[in-house]
């Protein structure tokens, strides 16, 4: 069985671009923040496996052939005919940033409906990290299916990470969402979020203030990912920031969540809980975790620029050498 399992949605981005020909295009590619932190931890030679719900459709095949591909384990997938494969345009804004448009909805969508009894708990109990995202939590019942599992996954004393993805149009409102992402804390060992969406949780300005009253609600480690700058790692211990490689950017798609594959794979390395590592083990984690989100940045698309474990390795012993 999996080592790691991670719960949530897979879904397909729809990545806009301009072709040879000057017409606008897009690229198929897999997508969702679960899957892709299955299939990062996967492709790093770490044993993965996915829980969601895909349709009966030539999205969701082509998804669980994707996670086939990467080496995921794919017995937690249900195709559902009684719905459809959700669908994202991703496209860049004015200032160089992403901008999603979700085709994604309670009454059609399969990964928002998932139930927690199609959920396969066997893989939870024989898992050693579990891993899940908010954007289970916008509707029901694959709210209560996420939770379910988190809380599953807690009781067996397995290591629980969590995500909290910040997509303002997939909520009903701002208020439900950070009241649903913030219950969702307490479940979490491990907490992943941006500089804004540590702001928007813990309701402060300051990264350290926010770092102190996150780690109060339970959480061990908690992974600020900075993009090119790398990461902040705070813990009841301290808080330190990690520089990421020095790589040219191509696309930042998915490259957190390769971050997010990057540093479970790094934990489950240890064979420890998350409070009894040392600070040099968090460092070497944390350094790892960055190499593989800069060199998801460094090409296009989220899977297909995730990379392998010699990849990252080499990049690592090549910044060993310049210093």
């Amino acid at each position: 069985m999996p080592d790691i399992i991670s719960l949530g949605e897979m879904i397909v981005d729809l990545t806009r671009f301009t072709a040879d020909t000057g017409e606008e295009a897009y690229i198929r590619s897999a997508g969702g923040a679960p899957a892709n932190v299955a299939c990062a931890a996967a492709k790093l030679g770490a044993s993965a496996g996915f829980i969601g719900k895909l349709g009966r459709d030539m999205f969701g095949f082509y998804l669980k052939d994707t996670l086939k591909g990467c080496g995921v384990d794919t017995s937690g997938v249900v195709i559902d005919p009684n719905y459809t494969t959700s669908i994202t345009f991703v496209g860049k804004n004015e200032d160089g940033g992403r901008d999603f448009v979700f085709y994604r909805s309670a009454e059609k969508s399969a990964d928002i409906n998932l139930r927690y009894g199609e959920v396969n708990r066997k893989l939870i109990e024989e898992c050693k990290i579990f891993h899940f995202g908010s954007l289970s939590l916008t509707d029901e019942p694959s709210r209560t299916a996420a939770v379910s599992a988190a809380e599953y996954a807690g009781s067996l004393g397995k290591t629980v990470s969590y995500d909290p993805n910040w997509r303002p149009t997939l909520w009903e409102s701002r208020e439900t969402a950070l009241r649903e992402m913030r219950r969702a804390i307490k479940y979490a060992d491990i907490l992943r979020v941006s500089e804004e969406e540590l702001g928007l949780l813990a309701d402060c300005g300051t990264l350290v203030a926010a770092a102190a009253r996150i780690l109060d609600m339970g959480v061990k480690i908690l992974c600020v990912s900075q993009g090119a700058k790398g990461c902040v790692i705070a813990t009841r211990k301290g808080i330190d920031q990690y520089a990421a490689p020095d790589v040219p950017i191509t696309d930042t798609l998915g490259s957190a969540d390769c971050f997010m594959g990057g540093f479970l794979a790094g934990l489950l390395k240890t064979g420890k809980s998350p409070e009894d590592l040392s600070g040099e083990e968090i460092e070497r984690i944390s350094l790892f975790a960055n190499a593989c989100g800069a060199l998801s940045a460094s090409k296009n698309g989220a899977v297909s620029s995730f990379p392998t474990l010699a990849e990252v390795t080499e990049l690592l012993e090549g910044a060993k050498d310049k210093s």
